[in-house]
């Protein structure tokens, strides 16, 4: 079941919508990624493997393509907030759920920007719940290639909230290898190991 959403605001024409690319043919049933064939792509299957079949249901909308990868780089290297309202504007659907999970930025990236980049894409979509906090990296995500990434270590923890119970929606901008949802949600389960928890990025 999808909720559908709509950003109040317009921040961005129709010709620059039209260089953000929805997802269209075959896509991994795991995590959405654009593929040639039916079923798991090579990252997916890497943590069917990992994880013992319990894999992270991940839904996405757009291609990671030249446009988005310029505007991630302006939004979250440079700290231009203006664009969280472009990135809202994108989001049509989401899964829904009933906790809507931000995946957070850690103290040393909000010091920075002066702002957490996902809730601030998200906090006029959806009533956002505040369940992981993450500590310190020696190098951020977006600095690592991906074999860094995928040997990353744990960076999230959860807060224990007792009125917590049903589905979580993890919500992120973008799904690279995985790694960081999937700690996130291992962190959640470690709290609160009867809920189902799934995941939502805007690019995959």
């Amino acid at each position: 079941m999808f909720l559908f959403v709509k950003y109040k605001e317009r921040y961005t024409c129709s010709e620059c919508l039209k260089k953000f690319v929805k997802k269209k043919g075959k896509i991994c049933s795991g995590c959405n990624k654009e593929i040639n064939t039916e079923g798991l792509c090579n990252d997916c299957l890497q943590w069917k493997q990992k994880y013992v079949g319990n894999l992270l249901d991940n839904r996405s909308l757009y291609q990671y393509n030249d446009t988005f990868h310029d505007v991630m780089v302006r939004y979250k290297r440079y700290g231009d907030y203006i664009l969280c309202h472009v990135l809202a504007e994108l989001i049509d659907q989401l899964p829904a759920a009933d906790y809507y999970v931000p995946v957070p930025s850690s103290p040393s990236h909000l010091e920075k920007r002066g702002f957490d980049t996902v809730c601030a894409i998200y906090q006029k979509l959806v009533p956002l719940t505040k369940l992981l906090v993450k500590a310190d990296t020696e190098k951020a995500q977006g600095e690592k290639n991906r074999e860094e990434r995928l040997l990353t270590k744990q960076t999230f923890s959860a807060i224990d909230n007792k009125n917590v119970s049903g589905k979580i929606l993890l919500l992120d901008d973008i799904y690279t290898t995985g790694r960081t949802l999937y700690h996130a949600r291992d962190a959640l389960l470690e709290v609160y190991p009867n809920c189902k928890i799934n995941s939502f990025t805007i690019s995959r």
